[in-house]
């Protein structure tokens, strides 16, 4: 098969930019939405209940400092 044979059957120039656009923005979306979980669950304080739903009596937190 000749290099000009393969190249036809290559799509035109606007469909690939498309395509690698599109790919580009659901790559870049997909790490927003890591990145947004991620602060989130950083923030959060979780409190633990028991089988009644009472709050658990947990350790008091700490800093990863040392103290």
């Amino acid at each position: 098969m000749s290099t000009i044979g393969m190249a036809s059957n290559l799509p035109d120039k606007k469909k690939q930019a498309f395509v690698t656009y599109f790919l580009g923005f659901v790559f870049v979306f997909f790490i927003g939405i890591l990145i947004v979980c991620y602060i989130i669950t950083k923030r959060t304080n979780p409190v633990f209940l028991d089988e009644h739903g009472k709050p658990v009596a947990s350790a008091p937190a700490h800093d990863h400092a040392g103290h």
